[in-house]
């Protein structure tokens, strides 16, 4: 009667290789054929999607806003990278893993620099003023100055 419960968000390294060497057989054969590659079964995009999703729950990524676009790039890039897995090697779980960690990373860059360009385009364009903080006694027409009372509030 100890039967242990099946975990939705728990991949299964086993039934995980098991699955990726499946798919690899199946590209093989097409390949052979001269058939465009399969699609990846449900299962792996489950797993890839597990993946990607128990990741953004750590505390380096939990707080991001673009979380959901951090789980959609690690996702797309273990199926762009499914044929490089070498089947010879037997944990799977940490090979998509680290693409999803890489594909967080690159996201979390990309949003940076995004944010970045958005600063100064605001304050080149002169709309640094439409921004200030509600009670603000302190109103300045400096972008700087605007964000420095912003900094200083949020840290009381």
């Amino acid at each position: 009667m100890n039967k242990a419960k099946k975990n939705p968000h728990y991949v299964n390294n086993k039934d995980f290789y098991d699955a990726l060497l499946n798919y690899k057989i199946k590209v093989d054969a097409a390949k052979e054929k001269g058939l465009p590659r399969p699609q990846i079964t449900n299962y792996l995009g489950d797993c890839f999607l597990k993946i990607a999703t128990h990741l953004s729950y750590r505390p380096n990524f939990v707080n991001y806003m673009f979380r959901e676009d951090m789980i959609s790039d690690g996702v797309e890039n273990c199926v762009q990278y499914i044929s490089n897995f070498d089947v010879e090697k037997t944990n799977p779980f940490a090979y998509f893993t680290q693409i999803v960690y890489y594909a967080f990373l690159r996201r979390i860059q990309k949003e940076k620099r995004q944010m970045e360009i958005k600063e100064k385009i605001l304050e080149k364009s002169g709309f640094d003023q439409v921004f200030s903080v509600d009670g603000d006694v302190h109103f300045s027409s400096d972008y700087n100055t605007i964000k420095e009372n912003i900094q200083i509030k949020l840290y009381q």
